[in-house]
């Protein structure tokens, strides 16, 4: 690309380029049979901790809530209790996620652990028995969400869970699908308490176990996923993370997110970013079906820069966010999966302004459109209804 002085920096220029590229994307109704997906089939819709958008996350009342907005999935992210209990929270640590903090009863508990190589300060669900877990109850993470649920709901078990869908079967008919994280594997092994042996004895006693069973399970790391694969039927899918995005567009890597934690273990130098290309992507097919990349290694957004270097401030909040972005054109990588076999769910998809580009103009709506166009396979959100609209 030519430099041009227009006031604008090479950077500016690009994500200028890509607006054209993503309006483009997000005009006009698509049909089923229009979707460039791996089989052509209509991208599913994850509901990304259930409709966490909504409610507390991982609650059988998000879950709920998903479902009856039309998710395809419903996504637990299991770890493990002290005494060898699968339950669905996002990490080992608890504090963000439910009131111990607030509990007397419990101070004692708060403690240092090393996941993933980082130090963590608070209280881990590896401390915590099933009967003194289930005393606690789920706060909402994210604190420009509605706080009003905060206490009302206990944190579910992933046996609580299979009945939950079982219940949506016997009531609708409609079969719903689980999509499970084995989170922070090696911290669990590390502990004695390995997930993966959990999971499948759950899946077997609930007849889950099949090829056909709508159960996909998912995680950030390598060899737990390739020991599943020998295992079980079900579909697999490696998860690709990064750390951040920088002023051009470009996803950047720093530990924990930089390559899978069992890589630092074996001390293997590759990176998420070294999964994706045609050599990687070949690879994961050996032992996955599919790949859960951030969003921005798909289609990024960059900033504009004013004459200080620094980026402009496009809608006038006076804040600097994803919605100061403009769209670049998308990568080779959904392009790149399908040549290898493998589906793209992209992750994740939020309703708030400023995690929307400003090509999208405040309507969440468009960026699910665009990445439907792009052929994505199945996406996770926050907010199932939203996503499950904008596939119409």
């Amino acid at each position: 690309m030519k430099y041009i002085k227009f006031g604008l920096s090479v950077v500016a220029l690009a994500a200028l380029t890509g607006l054209v590229a993503c309006s483009t994307l997000s005009i006009g109704s698509m049909a089923a049979s229009k979707y460039p997906t791996l089989d052509g089939a209509t991208p599913l819709v994850i509901a990304h901790r259930g409709a966490s958008g909504y409610l507390p996350e991982h609650t059988l009342a998000a879950y709920k809530k998903a479902i009856d907005m039309g998710a395809d999935f419903i996504e637990p992210d299991l770890v493990v209790t002290k005494d060898g209990v699968l339950v669905a929270r996002h990490e080992p640590n608890i504090t963000g996620t439910t009131d111990v903090e607030s509990r007397p009863e419990f101070a004692t508990r708060k403690t240092t652990r090393k996941v993933d190589g980082i130090d963590e300060t608070g209280w881990f669900v590896t401390d915590f028995t099933l009967t003194e877990l289930k005393t606690l109850r789920a706060k909402q993470a994210m604190g420009e969400r509605d706080q009003s649920f905060n206490g009302q709901f206990e944190v579910p078990t992933f046996r609580e869970i299979l009945e939950l869908l079982k219940a949506e079967k016997t009531s609708s008919g409609r079969t719903v699908g689980v999509y499970p994280e084995t989170k922070h594997p090696t911290y669990h092994v590390q502990a004695g308490l390995p997930i993966e042996p959990r999971l499948l004895g759950m899946l077997n006693e609930y007849g889950l176990n099949k090829k056909d069973s709508a159960v996909i399970i998912q995680s950030f790391e390598v060899n737990n996923l390739k020991e599943l694969r020998k295992l079980t039927p079900v579909r697999l899918v490696q998860l690709i993370d990064g750390d951040d995005v920088d002023a051009a567009g470009k996803v950047t890597l720093a530990a924990p997110s930089e390559q899978p934690y069992d890589f630092v273990v074996n001390k293997d130098k590759r990176n998420f970013a070294d999964m994706l290309t045609p050599a990687g992507l070949k690879e994961i097919k050996t032992y996955a079906d599919g790949i859960g990349p951030w969003k921005p290694y798909l289609a990024s957004g960059a900033y504009v820069l004013g004459a200080d270097g620094k980026p402009k401030d496009l809608n006038g909040d006076g804040k600097i966010n994803d919605s100061d972005r403009l769209a670049l054109p998308a990568t080779s990588v959904i392009k790149d999966a399908h040549a290898a076999g493998l589906f793209v769910h992209a992750f994740t998809f939020r309703n708030e302004s400023r995690r929307l580009y400003a090509d999208y103009k405040g309507d969440p709506r468009a960026e699910y459109q665009a990445f439907y166009k792009l052929g994505v396979d199945g996406l996770f959100s926050d907010f199932s209804d939203t996503a499950v609209a904008a596939r119409k």
